[in-house]
């Protein structure tokens, strides 16, 4: 996949947008984007179901929307929401975004949302002359505080162009998916499975070396000083060893949703994936055991719960 930072050249100096960038969704990983937004110089205007949120990024120097209406000005509009409910409300309703942005404006939504509302959010947007940009990133709330994540890109190439100020602004690496904005969706949903497929291998590997009489901290040092040295392998399998579940960076039904997103495509096209069903009917396990607001490294926790394994 190439990325979008490859081309050699050195980086341009970022400069603040001649509008305000608008931000819809204030959770963590929204007041995030805010925060880097605000320190680079851009102007930014916020909103927020939680008018506390709103009021948070205000103390910061952002200006407070009360309405989806306020972000008629904004030639890019950011949405950090949680699922494809979310982004219908507040984007597809009757006096959404797309009613209210003006023709040529970008959506840049960084939300992980299925394949086949991508396309219909796009197609939307496309029928009002808007444009739709997917950003869904890779990494958690803690690494986009610290402009870590990666960002994964769908969409035309002179949308992208616009907003790669605002996009530079928030990660350390962009890569393209391609030209149409699920291409980006679809990577998010197949990175998800890959992360969960690890957490789950981990987790059934430490309960197995833990009753075979090594601890989990000697295996996760072995593991990941050797073969298994990936960012997922070292940080998600440090939050098994140290039993380190809240806050999460991925709640359990984030995480189910984006496995049963991907399975609905996976059918749709016809791709065959017994293991990501696998994967989603273990976090259901964990969610019928009342884990469910933990962080989704909790399969560990399953993993050594059915091997008898007490936690310390």
């Amino acid at each position: 996949m190439p990325s979008v930072n490859d081309s050699g050249a050195a980086k341009a100096t970022l400069k603040p947008q001649p509008a305000d960038i608008g931000i819809i969704g204030l959770g963590r990983m929204g007041q995030a984007f805010g925060d880097l937004l605000l320190k680079s110089g851009a102007r930014v205007t916020a909103y927020d179901l939680d008018a506390e949120r709103v009021r948070a990024i205000a103390r910061k120097g952002a200006t407070p929307a009360a309405s989806v209406g306020d972000f008629a000005d904004c030639e890019v509009v950011l949405t950090s929401l949680p699922d494809d409910n979310a982004v219908r409300a507040v984007v597809l309703a009757e006096s959404g975004l797309a009613a209210v942005m003006r023709p040529g404006s970008v959506h840049l939504s960084a939300s992980t949302i299925g394949v086949a509302f991508c396309r219909e959010l796009d197609a939307a947007h496309t029928k009002l002359g808007q444009h739709l940009v997917a950003m869904p990133v890779f990494g958690n709330p803690e690494m986009a505080e610290k402009r870590e994540l990666f960002i994964i890109l769908g969409g035309a190439a002179e949308s992208i162009d616009r907003c790669r100020p605002v996009i530079e602004r928030l990660g350390q690496r962009s890569f393209l998916a391609g030209d149409e904005p699920w291409l980006a969706s679809a990577m998010k949903l197949a990175v998800n499975m890959l992360t969960a497929a690890t957490l789950q291998s981990m987790g059934e590997a430490f309960a197995f070396l833990a009753k075979a009489g090594l601890p989990p901290a000697q295996a996760q040092e072995i593991l990941t000083g050797s073969l298994f040295d990936g960012r997922v392998h070292k940080a998600y399998g440090q939050k098994i060893v140290d039993h380190r579940y809240t806050p999460p960076g991925m709640t359990v039904p984030l995480a189910m949703k984006d496995l049963r997103l991907l399975l609905a495509e996976a059918e749709r096209i016809q791709v065959p994936m017994p293991l990501a069903s696998l994967l989603h009917d273990r976090f259901v396990a964990v969610a019928a055991r009342g884990w469910s607001e933990l962080d989704w490294s909790v399969l560990g926790r399953l993993a050594a719960f059915e091997a008898g394994i007490p936690e310390d």
